[in-house]
């Protein structure tokens, strides 16, 4: 993040997001006062809390994509969640809470990830060697029994292991030594094996009024002893299993949830999609009773609050949280005031028309004509578009919004998915590969008449 001034993170946004200048200015400025932020003394810190964004405009126009990979740009805990997905407490449904648990435990597998690939190498070796030991049936001795419920109900006492002769260790020793020549080469990827792994299942309970379920196995996982489960499984396959045991083992756990819930607090994103739909007078009735209930919750959260997780507390003060909805048939004024005022910066998204969307087929790194283009080569057709195809998928899409439901990009893959239908649908039986020219004269013979033209006729009186 210190690397990035605001006009390097908007050039980044450049790169997948077309137009929206005032959009992506307000995200690099958020984003680049928090790295402010870290430079001032503690006790200013504390002061100086995020400037949420409310973003306003039509669906499609990369409201969402903006807040995506500005989270990727700096490898921050981000969670998109859908406003109309949450009910007012005391109603059935999910509560604002778990909004902020779901968040840590995003925070908590990127963690765990980065603690994976430090010692990705030493848990591959721990991996190999236990692969070693099933093949030459090297069984460790048992340990002591430690389980107070162990002791009281369970494990039968093993009988001790005979000794070993000198000859039969050299023996074992040197088939141990092949058996791994043999697995470095590669030559033994396919042999099945039986592999004991951990039995993670949990009976799963759900309390009324809680957002999840608790899961049995979990809370005792200490008393109870540990069940495991035998899978029959080739090498290729043990080996990622090993793997992960093994990294589970190797990584300190307590550590990767201390750093994964400050990584939460002090760098998380959370984003609101459609805040629109729970804007609006309140009707008192119906599906819509909750909607001004559920600004009420969202509002502490938004304001700075201590959410309890199964992690321990969690403190949303210094979270970022970014706002988007179409806005259509409500109004931001008609949020909640005390909403309104903890989201200062408001910006307008603008509509797209002809020239973004022939700028969204060809410019951004996961342009939709790249995408298309790679996807119907691993069938050996290569598509060429001409400039002329590109302009006339780029009318059609405009003239659609235009006539009906204005769907922004979005409509961009409805027409392609349209023209390409039948080189998707026979791109399997192609032997040999054949290059394929699409031209705008193409487009407009295999668009479907319903997006070509609209009879405006009938809407005039």
């Amino acid at each position: 993040m210190a690397e990035l001034t605001p006009r390097q993170i908007v050039a980044e946004l450049d790169k997948y997001v077309i137009g929206q200048q005032d959009a992506k200015r307000a995200v690099a400025i958020a984003l680049r006062n928090r790295y402010r932020r870290s430079l001032l003394p503690e006790e200013v810190q504390e002061e100086v809390t995020p400037k949420n964004i409310i973003m306003v405009g039509p669906t499609g126009v990369g409201k969402t994509e903006i807040a995506r990979r500005l989270a990727k740009l700096v490898d921050a805990p981000f969670i998109k969640v859908e406003a109309t997905k949450f009910t007012e407490v005391g109603y059935v449904g999910r509560d604002v809470e778990s909004i902020i648990k779901d968040l840590v435990e995003v925070s908590i597998r990127m963690v765990k990830k980065n603690r994976y690939e430090t010692i990705q190498e030493q848990a591959a070796a721990m991996a190999e060697e236990r692969i070693l030991d099933i093949l030459v049936n090297d069984k460790k001795k048992p340990e002591a029994q430690k389980n107070p419920f162990q002791m009281i109900f369970g494990a039968p006492s093993l009988p001790a292991a005979e000794e070993e002769s000198d000859e039969q260790k050299q023996q074992r020793q040197s088939r141990r030594e092949e058996l791994a020549y043999k697995l470095k080469s590669g030559v033994l990827e396919d042999m099945r094996i039986e592999v004991e792994v951990e039995d993670n299942s949990g009976i799963g309970i759900e309390i009324a009024g809680m957002s999840s379920e608790i899961n049995m196995g979990e809370m005792f996982a200490g008393i109870l002893p540990q069940k495991t489960k035998t899978r029959k499984v080739s090498i290729r396959e043990a080996r990622k299993i090993l793997e992960a045991e093994a990294a589970d083992e190797l990584i300190d756990m307590d550590e990767v949830i201390e750093t994964a819930v400050a990584r939460a607090e002090q760098f998380g994103i959370v984003f609101f999609d459609e805040i629109d739909k729970v804007a609006g007078k309140e009707a008192g009735h119906g599906p819509d009773i909750s909607r001004e209930g559920v600004q009420r919750d969202i509002l502490p959260i938004v304001e700075g609050s201590t959410v309890n997780t199964k992690y321990g507390p969690v403190k949303t003060d210094y979270m970022l949280f970014i706002a988007a909805g179409a806005f259509h048939v409500s109004s931001v004024s008609d949020l909640l005031p005390e909403l309104q005022g903890r989201f200062p910066i408001r910006v307008n998204l603008q509509p797209l028309g002809k020239e973004e969307f022939v700028q969204i087929l060809t410019k951004p790194e996961n342009a939709l004509i790249k995408q298309y283009t790679a996807l119907l080569s691993a069938d050996g057709v290569n598509l060429e578009f001409t400039e002329d195809a590109i302009e006339a998928i780029a009318e059609y899409a405009d003239r659609c919004n235009h006539q009906q439901e204005n769907i922004g990009a979005r409509r961009l893959h409805t027409i392609l998915e349209s023209v390409l239908d039948d080189i998707s649908f026979n791109a399997g039986e192609v032997d040999p590969p054949v290059t394929m020219q699409i031209d705008g004269a193409y487009i407009r013979s295999h668009v479907p008449q319903e997006l070509a033209e609209t009879d405006l006729a009938k809407y005039i009186i």
